[in-house]
């Protein structure tokens, strides 16, 4: 099971707030700083989002509206009703960060990743992806607001028209500059990949600095953080039941059933760190935490699952193909040696299996 090394960095970030946490002027700096790079963040968002494959992809739209049920319905649904293992489980700051979790949009980046290598609808995975990111713009602090409420770490209306303003208009302000600058992006996003995970650390440094300085993580023991985990695992293995089996009944193919669950089932660290630092403050560090935690999570089993996947759909591919050649047979009514698997269909286009948090 892969360990992305993000995590770690990630990881690192934390302990280094723990050791060295920004305090006074060096606080109003790194925050200052945190809030220019989420802004910078979602601009390039915005000028890397092709408008044309996002219309393009509406054609597709029973398998987008899937997806946006599952990421922003059913999940936060799953984390309303874990409500009841607070206090045996999860203490209330804890499980305010998984319902929080399950607000957050899906991911983009790996969810592209493990369908490609799962041999599903790559085209479909990336406009799922890309459609919830900006849905979850608007979507997601107003649906904390319904769920969280006031009591979520100072939360409050300010609080959304904040992460609209911080994170919407720099999107949108990427989407109208797209014309001029999206060559540029694209030829650059190596670099510009950098400046992504280089901002989320920094908001990452900024939160757990103000949790430390506010003494917030004495409240966290290892027997509920080990509460945590094994809440976070059974919420991943029923999200991954009801996107496949679900897709399933309302009869989408196996290609397209391969997109709904790698991005139905997860969330994405690069936008939730960013909202949970906006809508959380000094609390933010408890928040992100199952966030992180998650992340980490469904990295591990969605790379078991897709290499599964493939394997299952090469072993069907090699089935079909002896079969076709067992009834064309040859002059000895003997078919012939099978050499290869069947090309796959224009629909598993392979983009690429790296995973990035996202």
């Amino acid at each position: 099971m892969p360990i992305d090394p993000y995590v770690l960095l990630l990881l690192g970030t934390v302990g280094l707030a723990a050791l060295l946490p920004a305090r006074g002027t060096a606080s109003d700096v790194a925050s200052g700083a945190s809030t220019a790079a989420i802004a910078f963040l979602f601009f390039l968002y915005g000028a890397r989002l092709s408008t044309r494959e996002a219309l393009d992809g509406l054609k597709h739209w029973r398998l987008h509206v899937t997806v946006l049920a599952c990421t922003f319905v059913v999940f936060p649904l799953l984390g309303l009703a874990a409500r009841g293992l607070v206090p045996v489980f999860l203490t209330h700051p804890l499980y305010q960060g998984l319902l929080f979790l399950t607000l957050v949009p899906s991911t983009i980046q790996s969810s592209i990743a493990f369908t490609s290598m799962a041999r599903g609808n790559v085209p479909a995975a990336i406009c799922a992806g890309s459609f919830s990111s900006l849905v979850g713009i608007v979507v997601t602090p107003l649906l904390a607001a319904a769920v969280l409420g006031a009591g979520a770490g100072g939360f409050s209306a300010d609080s959304v028209v904040k992460i609209v303003l911080q994170l919407l208009v720099p999107f949108v302000a990427g989407q109208l500059l797209r014309r001029w600058i999206g060559d540029f992006v694209t030829r650059h996003k190596k670099v510009l990949g950098l400046v992504d995970r280089g901002s989320i650390l920094l908001v990452v440094y900024t939160a757990f600095s103000e949790g430390m300085v506010q003494g917030i993580w004495h409240r966290v023991s290892p027997v509920r953080l080990a509460g945590l985990l094994a809440v976070e695992a059974v919420l991943l293995a029923v999200m991954l039941l009801l996107t496949w089996y679900g897709a399933k009944a309302l009869r989408f193919s196996r290609e397209d059933r391969i997109a709904i669950q790698f991005a139905g089932s997860k969330k994405s660290l690069a936008s939730g760190l960013p909202m949970a630092s906006v809508l959380f403050g000094a609390h933010a560090s408890l928040a992100v935490l199952p966030l992180m935690l998650f992340h980490q999570m469904q990295l591990m089993v969605c790379a078991v699952i897709a290499k599964r996947r493939a394997q299952d759909t090469e072993a069907h591919d090699t089935e079909a193909h002896d079969t076709e050649a067992g009834s064309h047979g040859t002059d000895a009514d003997v078919p012939g040696p099978v050499t290869g698997s069947a090309p796959p269909s224009a629909s598993r286009t392979a983009v690429g299996t790296g995973t990035r948090s996202g």
